[in-house]
């Protein structure tokens, strides 16, 4: 595939987005984004210091008078402009997307980008329904309704593993609510964001709603958590981090919306479709080279249906193919980076020193891929419950599979780690999957199938895995203040409750 643009070209101005335009980091720090694929560097820019957070801060406060003060229609309509910018523009996100994260190109252009241009329709609409309770008089004597406000300028912090869609998750519902925001993406990967907020101002968004700034946690991610003017936090990653960002938004008592780690179980009951299932734990455990935190982790499989389970998904993830992402052919492409490349066979390598089976994978393959972050389909057995493979996040191509015997053992066993964000149950009984939807601890549970979301149903976890929602009208409980209105309908100086406070009836 030819490029589509320069890179470097396309973002001289600086990995900064403030008040509509691209600008230069200020730490002194230089940093790379660098393609996981070969290893090359793609793009060099300076990290956003204090100083970087504060302009975009004091932008996204002087804008949100004027956008809060919009109509909802107003709104509506930009965001709907905005779908259109980003549908014009689709090719040049997907391949900025797979340049900077390793993704296949296939799911790039199947998945990420349609995936938040439909986000980005759904919130249009869904800006002119931000509805509060119908008015009513409950005490006899007064009316009462509520509205739903804004809360102010937004901070984000988003992940490497979906640049694009976690900047629509985090600028969406915030921006259709009439907030004003400050996103930081990841310093590894910050071109979607970049280029999704600059097609915001394509759409006519006012300069100062929509902001980037693409700097370290510890400088700018921390600066803007605890900033003063930001009235609300909503972070996406790991769960250790998650912990730092609610210390120090906690401190100012901002609105938190936190959607952190996942162990995702995959739940197989005897009588399950054995061919779906093995097709689904390939699938769920392999999306985006499982980098994914919804991403099937731990298969859990009824002893009569377990070896020919594991025998079918180690079939089927060795025809999988590795290559070069912008081979439409690519099934697979590598991690995001050696590092955590290293980390996920550091995962397998200890679980083969404590006895677990390789089924297949548990390496790196040679050859020209050698160079890039890439690491083979991983199928594994034998592991304990409690070990660590089982118990802690991987974030790689690794699927565990454990069997059990009762119903109420795996179900136990499917909740039996701290993380609650995603789970599926595989049956045919709808009795079977009606109690696993009700007793598996976890924000969203499939049945018989694994991975899909859509832009209409919230997204969130339980447990460790945070609290708040991402998508659908819900999110906008995490983007909105609730305000009860009472008007006093008698006219009457003297009330009755008074009394309590002074006189007689």
């Amino acid at each position: 595939m030819e490029q589509q643009f320069d890179v470097m070209g396309r973002f001289a101005g600086g990995a900064q987005y403030i008040a509509g335009e691209l600008k230069q980091g200020g730490s002194g720090t230089t940093h790379a984004v660098v393609d996981p694929a070969t290893g090359d560097e793609v793009y060099s820019y300076e990290l956003a210091g204090t100083a970087d957070v504060d302009a975009a801060v004091s932008a996204a406060a002087a804008a949100f008078p004027g956008w809060s003060g919009a109509t909802p229609g107003e709104r509506s309509d930009a965001m709907h402009r905005f779908a259109a910018v980003l549908t014009d523009q689709a090719e040049d996100f997907a391949y900025a997307e797979s340049l900077q994260c390793g993704k296949p190109i296939k799911l790039s252009r199947e998945f990420d980008v349609p995936g938040s241009i439909d986000n980005v329709a759904f919130f249009a609409g869904a800006a002119r329904h931000l509805e509060g309770k119908a008015a009513g008089e409950y005490t006899g004597d007064h009316t009462s309704y509520t509205r739903r406000e804004p809360i102010g300028v937004v901070g984000s912090i988003a992940p490497w593993n979906y640049p694009l869609q976690m900047a629509a998750w985090k600028v969406l519902p915030a921006i259709a609510a009439g907030n004003t925001i400050v996103l930081k993406p990841a310093e590894l990967t910050p071109l979607t964001s970049l280029m999704f907020a600059q097609a915001a101002t394509a759409a006519g968004i006012p300069d100062g709603v929509v902001n980037i700034v693409t700097g370290a946690g510890r400088e700018a991610g921390e600066h803007l958590v605890g900033h003063p003017s930001v009235a609300m936090t909503s972070f996406t990653g790991s769960t250790e981090v998650g912990k730092r960002v609610a210390e120090i938004a906690t401190r100012s008592v901002k609105r938190l919306h936190l959607e952190l780690g996942g162990k995702a179980p995959f739940l197989v009951f005897d009588d399950a479709d054995l061919e779906a299932a093995v097709h689904g734990a390939v699938a769920g455990s392999l999306i985006n080279t499982g980098q994914d935190c919804t991403a099937a982790t731990r298969a859990y499989v009824q002893r009569p249906l377990f070896d020919a389970f594991v025998a079918g998904v180690a079939d089927l993830m060795a025809t999988v193919r590795l290559g070069d992402p912008f081979d439409p052919a690519t099934d697979l492409g590598p991690l995001i980076s050696h590092t955590q490349r290293d980390r996920v066979a550091g995962f397998v390598d200890r679980a083969r020193g404590y006895g677990a089976r390789i089924h297949t994978g548990g390496e790196a393959p040679g050859g020209e891929l050698a160079k890039g972050a890439y690491y083979r389909p991983t199928l594994i057995t034998g592991a304990a419950q409690d070990s660590e493979i089982v118990q802690r996040e991987i974030f790689g191509p690794v699927l565990v599979v454990l069997p059990f015997d009762s119903d109420d053992e795996g179900i136990a066993l499917a909740n039996d780690t701290p993380f609650g964000l995603a789970a599926s149950a595989w049956s045919r009984d709808v009795y079977r999957t009606g109690r696993a939807t009700r007793e598996i601890q976890a924000g969203c549970v499939w049945i018989n199938d694994h991975i899909p979301i859509l832009s209409e149903m919230p997204h969130g976890g339980y447990k460790a895995s945070g609290f708040g929602k991402d998508m659908s009208t819900y999110s906008f409980d995490e983007y909105t203040q609730v305000k009860h209105v009472m008007y006093d309908n008698t006219a009457v100086a003297r009330k009755d409750w008074h009394r309590t406070v002074f006189g007689d009836r």
